[in-house]
């Protein structure tokens, strides 16, 4: 499998006990600031929330993920879980961040080929895999976490991915409508689409993870791997 020993890396679980960013900073590129100046006791309700929430997941699966019974699993009002996340979808991004600070991290300063030192074109075959790959892992939580359509491609989750796609097709083929391709490029690897492909066409992980190789080269008009 291609890139199989940096995918097994590149997953890591549910947050534990730690101060995530709020889900309207999730992988913006550059430092991810820390949340300011919570009182102690607001930061050990928000991590007793989202592990309330990750239990409700293990236990029941996303769809029973309310905010309701998150406040009830963490002992805490229901008032509280909408003041720190606003709404379910809120939630969802949060237990989501974890994986997409790693991915963000591993972008800007981790090992080739997905970090810096590697060319550009290794570089994006790399994310695509890695993006493909932390979606199938955490499969019904991308889909629930997933914004309404008015706002979904202009979240800042998809924002950053969009980012660092068309920063990357910028060197390799920069007199191309780049912006445009970037937005092509990410619709394969849609967590929607992934969960027809996977779990309605039974498409195995090394056909989509092919795809995307094949996909890169055409885009690039470039050559696939050997």
């Amino acid at each position: 499998m291609l890139y199989a020993d940096f995918m097994s890396s590149a997953l890591p679980p549910f947050p534990e006990s730690q101060e995530p960013v709020e889900s309207s900073r999730l992988l913006e590129v550059g430092p991810v600031p820390e949340e300011p100046c919570l009182r102690a006791d607001a930061a050990r309700n928000r991590a007793r929330l989202l592990e309330a929430a990750a239990r409700l997941i293990a236990e029941h699966g996303v769809g029973g993920v309310t905010m309701e019974a998150v406040a009830a699993a963490a002992q805490v009002g229901k008032g509280t879980v909408f003041r720190r996340f606003g709404d379910r979808t809120g939630l969802l991004m949060a237990l989501l961040d974890h994986s997409a600070r790693q991915l963000q991290a591993d972008f800007l300063s981790g090992p080739p080929p997905l970090g810096p030192g590697a060319p550009p074109l290794d570089r994006l075959r790399a994310f695509g895999v890695a993006v493909l790959y932390r979606s199938a892992e955490q499969l019904d939580l991308q889909l629930a976490a997933q914004p309404e359509p008015d706002r979904r491609f202009t979240h800042p989750a998809f924002g950053a991915l969009r980012t660092q796609v068309t920063m990357l097709l910028r060197q390799i083929v920069p007199d191309a409508d780049c912006d445009l391709l970037a937005q092509t490029l990410l619709a394969s690897l849609d967590p929607a689409l992934i969960h027809h492909l996977t779990r309605q066409c039974a498409m195995p992980m090394e056909r989509l993870e092919a795809g995307w190789i094949d996909l890169v080269a055409r885009v690039t008009r470039t050559d696939p791997p050997r």
